[in-house]
């Protein structure tokens, strides 16, 4: 006799070359770990100043200082709100782009869960960019570059020593860098376009944080590196396609495509 498993796809698939793949989730997980990694980001973000207290990480360097002279500008002000605006826009770039693939590909139902997991990434990137900056109080350089008796009459005083890692670095970095590694991931035709327009937008905002004089070097550079790997591992590790389900007899099991098994018939 034989014995026949047919694959357990759903209608919408049928006629799909090439069907965008799925990715595996746990809303029961998946949910908490972003709204606690927001939450503590936030919260971290408004205390980070009193937390950090004084200057631990006063000195610069000779790399900072040369970049700094190199690419500040000389209205910091404007490239501050530059970036400000940049960085805002970048989750509607990220996640815009990411629900346009999927209605590309036909396939608009993922666009909420691909929302959700580039959330994620980002919030886990803020959370870790909190815990820096009041780990390490590091002096800003237009801070630093105050005499002493100035440095209290800043616009924030309390966000002076809040300068590593920058924290627009890492939140456009991990949203172009998940967004790009979900589309990859998926297997939509526009995974390209979308590390395009996003990674130069995180370029951007990270070079205006420089010539603001809001972050040295280095803060942006950290910044860039725990964004991206973030943004790149948590889809990677945690999010990673999965199989179709298959039925045989009636039973889910894990597979992919039609198979047959053909087993001797009684005498």
């Amino acid at each position: 006799m034989a014995l026949v498993v047919l694959g357990g796809l759903g209608s919408s698939t049928v006629g799909r070359a090439e069907e965008p793949r799925r990715l595996g989730y746990d809303l029961r997980v998946d949910i908490p770990v972003t709204a606690v990694a927001a939450g503590t980001a936030l919260g971290l973000s408004a205390a980070s100043g009193s937390l950090a207290g004084s200057c631990r990480w006063c000195a610069s360097n000779g790399l900072d200082d040369a970049v700094r002279d190199a690419l500040r500008r000389n209205d910091p002000a404007a490239a501050r709100t530059a970036s400000d605006i940049l960085a805002v826009s970048s989750p509607f770039v990220g996640i815009g782009m990411l629900s346009l693939a999927a209605h590309d590909e036909g396939a608009l139902e993922h666009a909420p869960l691909d929302a959700l997991l580039v959330g994620e990434a980002t919030a886990i990137a803020m959370m870790l960019n909190g815990i820096s900056k009041v780990a390490f109080a590091r002096e800003r350089p237009f801070v630093h570059a105050l005499p002493e008796g100035e440095k209290g009459a800043t616009p924030s005083p309390s966000d002076n020593n809040v300068s590593f890692f920058s924290g627009h670095a890492a939140f456009t970095f991990a949203i172009a860098t998940s967004a790009g590694t979900i589309a990859q991931m998926r297997g939509y035709r526009m995974a390209p376009a979308i590390w395009g327009v996003g990674l130069p937008l995180a370029l951007a905002t990270s070079y205006l944080r420089i010539a603001g004089d809001k972050h040295y070097f280095t803060d942006v550079l950290g910044g860039m590196v725990v964004g991206s790997a973030v943004g790149v591992l948590v889809p990677l590790l945690f999010h990673g396609p999965v199989s179709e389900r298959v039925i045989v007899g009636g039973v889910p099991v894990q597979g992919g495509q039609m198979i047959t098994v053909s087993l001797p018939s009684p005498l």
